[in-house]
């Protein structure tokens, strides 16, 4: 595996399979092995000298009990996510974790509410971050993307999970200094000890 990892600088996985049972779950890609199995797998896999391994979970990892996670959870999902979340966490690679809500915008190819309306951020450019798993709420997968960019460039975000979700307004868009002020914000001494 070594060959493969050689001149790597990040990874970024953001693998992810439906909440239930689909034609996506043939050839056991259901949750265990899609969010447990294999990610904790290119954890295991990833060496020690990467700059960052981002991982891209779910709000509701935390809350997979409550309502209305506890429905997306009901074949374990969150559960995985969740797993491969600590699993990271205790593997000593430098991480970053992102948790975003329901994913707008394309593409359209899961077997969801989204793809069926065609769901897209439209004036929702701005985002909204959090420390903890307290969001609801939809996340632009174009923001999404970003974040987990921006994330790569700004040694601040190192050890940290965000959660995030799209708002009204401009956003950030490509602008790192902003993409800095909205992290860290998220852990300034202020909110750390309101946490």
């Amino acid at each position: 595996m070594v060959g493969l990892m050689q001149g790597v600088a990040a990874v970024c996985c953001c693998t992810g399979t439906t909440a239930f049972p689909s034609s996506r779950w043939e050839g056991e890609n259901g949750p265990r092995n899609t969010d447990w199995v294999a990610t904790s797998n290119l954890i295991d896999s990833t060496p020690s000298t990467i700059k960052r391994f981002v991982l891209v979970t779910s709000v509701g990892v935390e809350r997979f009990k409550e309502f209305p996670f506890n429905i997306l959870n009901l074949f374990g999902v969150l559960k995985y996510k969740r797993k491969s979340e600590l699993h990271l966490q205790s593997s000593g690679l430098s991480y970053t974790i992102i948790r975003p809500g329901r994913l707008t915008d394309g593409p359209y190819t899961s077997f969801d509410l989204n793809t069926l309306l065609q769901a897209t951020a439209g004036n929702r450019q701005d985002v909204q971050l959090s420390p903890r798993d307290d969001q609801r709420g939809e996340a632009s997968r174009i923001a999404v993307a970003e974040a987990v960019v921006q994330t790569l460039m700004l040694p601040s975000t190192r050890n940290h999970y965000y959660s995030i979700c799209s708002t009204e307004g401009e956003g950030p868009g490509k602008d790192t200094a902003k993409w800095e002020t909205l992290f860290s914000s998220c852990y300034a001494p202020e909110a750390s000890m309101l946490a």
